[in-house]
Parts: structure tokens; sequence; C-alpha cells
């Protein structure tokens, strides 16, 4: 049987998971999967050794704090925008645009989608946005809606972006597409672990309540979700009943 099961012994004060909890980590690490033909393709450009360069404290002080001056004279604190062009500018980072390419306009972005280059737009919103800005985070949101959208979850499998599209799916409470992918690639464990980690971020929803309470585990957790969460609950109820019968069958 599988490992995965939900133990926590109290709902009362347990608080939603976060991305960085070490369980949360070790589920979308492991539900990521590992594609060697993915993992080991050739790379689009070469790799070269990281530069590194001190800076003095007045260039720190002046990184972190970029002032504009209007037109009138006054100064003001420069928005995220324009620090990032500023920086690229005096600090340029390889691969990154002062202006952003035109693929990450919204229209242009439905088009390299229907070549499935989800994975290609990405790496590149990687290098040319902040984590932490809006741009990075609409391509991120606009690409995994639209993996959602068509169901071509496999396109980011094995890739570091897999974990993230778990994530919003779980967080949304739209795991439904991802869990029966899983399930008709024969990726059992990972569906188990898919439920387990949307009880984790929902413990208050009616799956990780009867969870706990039958203190379920492996097949259980997705029988439960499947009763009390899911709008696909035939096909996943058919899914492990027929994952039953050829184990059973393979035991004799």
């Amino acid at each position: 049987m599988f490992s995965v099961s939900a133990s926590r012994s109290s709902f009362v004060d347990v608080p939603k998971a976060q991305f960085t909890d070490t369980e949360v980590q070790d589920i979308l690490t492991k539900i990521t999967g590992l594609d060697l033909k993915k993992v080991f393709r050739p790379i689009r450009q070469q790799l070269t050794p990281p530069k590194y360069k001190l800076m003095t404290d007045t260039e720190l002080e002046e990184e972190r704090f970029i002032v504009v001056r209007e037109p009138s004279g006054t100064l003001r604190k420069a928005t995220w925008n324009e620090r990032d062009r500023i920086i690229q500018v005096y600090f340029p980072k390889e691969g990154r645009k002062i202006t952003p390419p035109p693929i990450f306009k919204e229209e242009n972005l439905r088009m390299v989608f229907e070549q499935d280059r989800h994975e290609d737009v990405l790496n590149q919103c990687v290098v040319q946005f902040e984590p932490d800005s809006v741009e990075f985070k609409n391509v991120l949101i606009l690409t995994y809606e639209d993996i959602e959208k068509h169901g071509k979850y496999d396109l980011l499998r094995s890739t570091r972006f897999f974990g993230g599209l778990a994530w919003h799916l779980v967080n949304g409470q739209r795991i439904d597409g991802l869990l029966v992918d899983m399930l008709q690639r024969d990726l059992m464990q990972d569906a188990v672990r898919l439920v387990r980690l949307f009880n984790l971020v929902h413990p208050q929803s009616e799956s990780a309540q009867h969870a706990q309470r039958q203190q379920a585990t492996d097949l259980d957790l997705l029988k439960i979700y499947a009763q009390y969460e899911s709008k696909r609950a035939g096909f996943i109820d058919l899914a492990v009943q027929t994952y039953e019968q050829t184990k059973a069958l393979s035991s004799f």
C-alpha cells in the first residue's frame, strides 16, 4: 500500500498548509515525476559560468532605493516597472530585455499555447520578470489556466513548473482534471498524493474532515474525495475499482 495518509490528529486548529511546508514540498516533488527524455533533452542555449560582482554599500543602497525625477523637479520613488528597467540598464541580466518581448501579450500567448510551447513561455518568463512582479504572475496564471482548460498537464510534468501548476489548482479547489489525468496514466500514487495535498490545503473541506475521522489512507483518500468533493466521482470510483481488481488478480 502507499505511504500517504491523513495523519493529522485534530481539525480544530489545523492551519492551512503553506507552499514552503516540508510535506507540501515533498508531495509536489514526487508528483512532478522524472521523465528522462525531458530531463536530458538538448538545451536551447549554451550554459556559461555565473559571473559574480561585489557591490559597495553605496551601490547596494542605490539599487534598493531608486528614485525618479519628474519634469517638475520632484523626486519620487520609482515604480516597479521603472525600477526593473533602470536595473537592467546598469546591471543587465543575460537574456532579459529592457522592454518585454511581444510574446508576453495575451493575444500572442494564445498563439504560442496552440503550439504547446507552455514550458518555453515559462522559461522565458523566469528570465524576463522578477518572481514578485505583476507581469510574472499574470503570465504564470495565463499559462496554468490554458493547461487546465485543455487538459495538457503532461506538457509540464517532469519540469520545474509542474509543482506550481498543481499548487495553483489545489488552491483553487480544481484538481479534478489533473486527478483524472493521473488516473488515466496509471499514476495512482500521484493521484493519492494530490488528494492528500488537497486535504492539507483545505483542512475544513468535507474530504479532509471525513478522511481524518476515518483515519483514511491510500486509496480510501481517493474514494472519500470522489464522494464529497469531485464532479468526476464516477470516473474516479471506476479507476480505483479497476486498480483494486487488477491488483487482486495479480496476487494469485
